[in-house]
């Protein structure tokens, strides 16, 4: 949250930014814009579920029945990087299902790894899909993973069309952004409380029924299947795992030097008064002893 001090120059910035139909305040800044796109095979390969993969004219469509689901992986691991895919959502009932684009080393350190996530979650028609943002770091050292979920739902129906989301991951901060707004930031501030191993990238469809839909209320019903979920627009700007030392990640902000602009602290702050709907730092519920950035 922006301090006090700052409040003056935010309330004069906030009517001079253009807004969308939407209404939705503009960052004033567009890292995406500085990433150049990639295709697919550039970038990433099928990690399963081949035959419920097909990549046509740069889009890559995946889904699950009730055979399988399927996942890709990026070719090299990273060590930091801006990583981002537009991504169009299935509508109608999808509850019980799992769209994502995330960075993960799980398969190099099972049981122990580190994540970062932007995940879909499926929902009821009547009801607005939840975009989930997650951050893992090595679980509590008893292969215990301790999530820290920050929910949102979106300004703008996500099934309607491709949108952008992406992970700028760097040795200071997580920032997670939709069409280049940035909806959470995650700073480092312990070792203990942030990724720093490398990761690789991942974008999958998968059953998760006893969790992903109002805690596991709503299952995922293969008589909607097939469930869909189609990505383009691949963006990579990372330091890969065996690169040069002097390789430094994009900034989310003008200035470069990392942290967002006073704008982009304005439209974030934005979309966490009107869309966010959980914060794991918020939970009475969870033991906040493990998570000590709250």
């Amino acid at each position: 949250m922006a301090s006090l001090l700052y409040l003056p120059l935010t309330l004069l910035i906030i009517p001079l930014m253009i807004t969308t139909a939407q209404n939705t305040p503009s960052p004033g800044y567009y890292p995406s814009s500085r990433i150049s796109s990639i295709g697919f095979d550039q970038g990433y390969s099928n990690l399963w579920g081949a035959q419920h993969q097909r990549v046509e004219q740069g889009t890559v469509t995946i889904w699950l029945d009730s055979s399988s689901g399927s996942g890709y992986k990026s070719l090299h691991p990273y060590r930091s990087g801006y990583f981002g895919a537009a991504i169009k959502l299935q509508p109608g009932y999808t509850a019980g299902v799992i769209t994502s684009f995330y960075l993960s080393n799980n398969e190099a350190h099972p049981g122990d790894h580190d994540e970062i996530d932007i995940e879909f979650l499926g929902t009821t028609p009547d009801k607005p899909y939840t975009l989930q943002t997650n951050v893992y770091i090595r679980g509590s050292g008893d292969r215990n993973i301790i999530g820290r979920e920050k929910k949102f739902h979106l300004w703008f129906d996500p099934t309607q069309d491709f949108h952008n989301y992406a992970i700028l991951w760097t040795p200071s901060e997580i920032i997670f952004l939709v069409d280049d707004v940035p909806i959470r930031r995650y700073p480092r501030k312990s070792d203990a409380t942030f990724p720093s191993r490398p990761m690789w990238v991942y974008g999958s469809i998968w059953d998760a029924s006893s969790w992903a839909t109002e805690d596991g209320k709503y299952k995922a019903d293969y008589n909607y299947q097939p469930f869909i979920g189609r990505y383009k627009n691949f963006k990579i700007g990372g330091c890969t795992a065996d690169g040069p030392a002097s390789c430094s990640p994009p900034s989310a902000s003008p200035s470069g030097s990392g942290g967002l602009s006073q704008q982009q602290s304005s439209v974030m702050e934005w979309v966490q008064r009107n869309y966010l709907v959980y914060d794991y730092c918020r939970d009475g519920k969870r033991d906040h002893t493990q998570t000590p950035e709250c």
